[in-house]
């Protein structure tokens, strides 16, 4: 075991990037799972973000960082998850995933993931053929990470996109959820099985 992996369990701390371009709803998605995690789950959390000069089509990310202890260092270091929404995200942030990091990319948009190990979902196109809007494809992926990774309670995350998602959407944001949910349990499912 390398150091920084000792150091990262001993410490409890977890970075997460979401990536992708203005206009998929990135930084919400990041502020919803920052305050799942910190505000309803009492853990401690850095949430940051970046995006390109434009609103729509440019580079845009939302970094999570969260530990059970003091966190003195607010941006990731070395990413233990990254969630790709773009083919250029994609090529971007893979070199800042850990060894054993985990990729969850968005398989409609991202045609040449960087390593077959990764978890791929077609976000968007779900979005649009069970929610009806492909704006959700935020929330859909969010699903996806918590069932993936359990860094949040699914009460949580639940409470926080209801409070969060604008006035008039909250039932479809919280249907793009439970999607969420169920296609990462199906392939994480399917994953063990094929391991055995």
């Amino acid at each position: 075991m390398s150091k920084n992996k000792s150091q990262q369990s001993q410490s409890d701390r977890y970075e997460i990037r979401l990536s992708g371009s203005g206009g998929q709803g990135l930084i919400l998605a990041g502020v919803m799972l920052a305050e799942a995690m910190g505000v309803e789950d009492g853990k401690n959390v850095v949430q940051t973000q970046s995006y390109g000069p434009e609103a729509r089509g440019g580079a845009s990310r939302a970094d999570v960082v969260v530990s059970t202890d003091t966190i003195y260092y607010p941006k990731p270091m070395g990413l233990d998850l990254l969630l790709a929404l773009t083919q250029e995200a994609c090529d971007t942030y893979f070199s800042d995933l850990r060894e054993h990091g985990i990729l969850i990319i968005d398989s409609d948009l991202v045609h040449q993931p960087p390593t077959p190990d990764c978890f791929a979902f077609p976000f968007t196109q779900l979005a649009k053929t069970e929610i009806g809007h492909v704006m959700v494809a935020n929330v859909i992926s969010l699903g996806a990470i918590v069932e993936i990774t359990k860094l949040s309670s699914k009460d949580a995350v639940k409470k926080v996109v209801k409070s969060r998602a604008p006035v008039g959407t909250e039932e479809k944001n919280l249907k793009a959820l439970e999607v969420g949910f169920k296609i990462a349990r199906e392939k994480m499912k399917s994953s063990k099985a094929a391991a055995v």
